[in-house]
């Protein structure tokens, strides 16, 4: 029988064997694209593999482009930290046609894999590297009970996480992570990353969700904030920017459970009308004391994360814009431990946030045009790293004449760091991004990140840092 870290090591394999599949799908399957990467040295590890990539060039060929599409196809930066499913489903499609699958009996496949390259041009902590990698694998199977002839309303999802990275945000000085994709230690880890069983109830008003699962699906997404049911309530993606404080706000870095850190837990989704919801969870809270509960088992022995959210959609004037707001609660039970030299029992905080869209280039013929994005949150711990946060920013679609589909931005992130932990006094991020649709399901995006004040040290001059992102949907 193999040992532990046999099956590990076989399994991290797999998983490149996997990534470069896609790879060679997603190249062969257009002529309109050449991605090439050179990759400097694969080094196998007990948990996993080491993925250094020495050089990210993406080279893109692109024809023209109509200049008219019913909405913008604008992603996350991040799509496994916003979406229960995050991929497209070609790679199944492209199964199924290959092998003449005429009925998918509910099955679904699919995933993302995102990798990224960053160079700090200045600033940050001396004598560290100034390129740093980061790989985000991401596969997803879900089954439909209704589709199996079994009952209505089920479905079941499994998902697994490989990730392989740097310190990047370490390196760069940066408390709230100017890069979503790196968290905490260890960096090169495979992990059963989701497994639940959703079941929706009187004609899909109420969603009960219970497993293992990624609670920033549900909670302060302010990506895509309501759930609604109409596609012209929402913005196809408020925005494209890739720090982490998107994705979790800053004030509930260390106690929300999300990517890549999902916990065990239930989640309740009650929308009883297309403009308003309410969303109730509850969680395994041993992320407050630093637990990795994305590596491990369920703990029910007091330490808890509690959370309920509610949110509004409109559409304003006569070009019936959309907009949206969340507003949010939440209570840690049991120890919080943010740093070894500060602990408390129990924390709570709020959050709100919204977006709206502010114009559109052509009224009722594409989605193109400018929405804004607005976010806060406080918390009366004493432990956690950061006491209240607030962020904005801006993101315009479809602007560039012939590329329909892609995306610019720009946002700040501000954070008041706690005093217990830290000298300085707050941390204040700046980002722009520009997000370009290769094909479909590829997407290729250069940002730059400025961070004037990083937090780890008031001795640190202000980071600038250069990040290429792929990222690809099957």
């Amino acid at each position: 029988m193999k040992s532990d870290g046999g099956l590990e090591k076989i399994f991290s394999r797999k998983m490149l064997e996997i990534q470069q599949v896609f790879l060679r799908f997603f190249v062969k399957k257009s002529f309109q694209s050449l991605v090439i990467f050179h990759f400097k040295y694969l080094k196998l590890k007990r948990f996993g593999y080491e993925l250094n990539l020495n050089l990210l060039l993406i080279a893109c060929f692109v024809v023209s482009c109509s200049p008219f599409v019913a909405f913008a196809d604008t992603i996350s930066a991040n799509p496994a930290a916003v979406n229960i499913t995050p991929g497209t489903g070609e790679l199944q499609r492209y199964i199924e046609k290959k092998l003449k699958i005429q009925n998918d009996h509910g099955i679904y496949i699919d995933g993302v894999w995102i990798a990224d390259a960053n160079d700090l041009f200045s600033g940050g902590i001396k004598h560290v590297d100034r390129l740093t990698t980061n790989s985000s694998l991401l596969l997803s199977m879900t089954a439909d009970t209704e589709k199996l002839n079994l009952w209505k309303g089920g479905l079941f999802g499994v998902q697994f996480l490989q990730f392989n990275g740097q310190s990047t945000n370490k390196q760069a000085g940066s408390v709230q992570g100017y890069n979503s994709l790196p968290g905490p230690p260890p960096l090169n880890r495979f992990s059963l990353y989701e497994l639940w069983y959703r079941q929706v109830l009187f004609n899909k008003k109420l969603l009960i969700r219970i497993g293992k699962v990624d609670p920033t699906c549900d909670f302060n997404n302010v990506v895509k904030p309501v759930p609604l049911q109409e596609d012209r309530q929402s913005i196809a993606a408020v925005t494209g920017l890739i720090y982490t404080p998107i994705f979790v706000n800053s004030s509930m870095i260390g106690v929300l459970p999300g990517y890549y850190n999902t916990a065990y837990g239930v989640t309740i989704n009650f929308i009883p009308t297309k403009k308003w919801y309410l969303s109730l969870g509850a969680y395994d809270g041993h992320l407050a004391q630093g637990t990795q509960t994305g590596l491990t088992g369920p703990h029910f022995n007091g330490s808890y994360f509690y959370i309920g959210e509610t949110g509004f959609a409109w559409l304003l004037g006569k070009n019936q814009l959309p907009g949206a707001i969340g507003l949010g609660a939440w209570h840690q039970t049991g120890l919080v431990q943010a740093s070894p030299s500060v602990s408390e029992h129990d924390a709570s905080g709020y959050y709100l946030f919204g977006s709206q869209r502010l114009w559109y280039k052509d009224p009722g013929c594409d989605n193109s045009g400018i929405s804004a994005f607005y976010q806060y949150g406080t918390n009366n711990s004493h432990a956690m790293l950061m006491d209240e946060y607030m962020g904005a920013g801006l993101t315009a679609f479809g602007l560039v004449p012939r590329r329909a589909d892609d995306s610019m931005g720009l946002g700040a992130a501000y954070a008041w760091l706690n005093q217990a932990i830290f000298a300085r006094h707050e941390e204040l991020m700046y980002q722009a991004y520009y997000q370009a649709k290769i094909i479909n399901g590829v997407y290729v995006e250069p940002v730059l990140s400025y961070i004037p004040t990083p937090g780890a040290s008031n001795k640190l001059n202000a980071s600038w840092a250069g990040t290429l992102r792929a990222i690809i949907l099957f």
